[in-house]
């Protein structure tokens, strides 16, 4: 159970707990301090319950999610560059200490997305090759496209 699930039910429990003391004392629901006394020892600690429960992750872990892919991404094109522009699974796993089935999953996802492509060896070997690394040593040679 995670630390957020553990502070909502904890939250909903001394709201339960607020509201049986007020059922159980002498205080009128026609006095207005009442009411806003049992609004902020009940309403809110429950409404921030429901909250933290309905809401487990939210856009901020969506965020963390796309930045830790981001973060691979650059790191496996960094990689290509050190290594000829030529990447297995094998070696990106290794090279940043990833599951081999995400480090398949990313290089996929980049083949997908063109920016590598699949070669294979006689041994049958998969081997994603990244155009872009493979020749980022002819910059230089580099003119426009209407002068080519």
């Amino acid at each position: 159970m995670s630390a957020r699930a553990i502070g909502s039910y904890a939250l909903l429990a001394l709201a339960a707990l607020m509201l049986w003391g007020f059922l159980r004392s002498d205080a009128s629901l026609a006095s207005p301090r009442t009411l806003i006394a049992l609004l902020i020892t009940v309403g809110i600690p429950a409404g921030a319950g429901i909250m933290l429960l309905r809401a487990p992750g939210g856009r901020r872990s969506a965020r963390v999610e796309e930045l830790r892919r981001q973060t691979i991404e650059a790191e496996i094109l960094r990689l290509a560059m050190q290594h000829s522009g030529r990447l297995t699974v094998v070696e990106v796993a290794s090279a940043l200490a990833l599951p081999p089935e995400s480090a398949k999953a990313t290089l996929d996802s980049l083949a997908e997305r063109e920016i590598a492509d699949l070669e294979i060896t006689d041994k049958g070997v998969i081997v994603y090759a990244f155009h872009d690394a493979r020749h980022l040593g002819g910059k230089e040679s580099a003119r426009g496209i209407l002068d080519a």
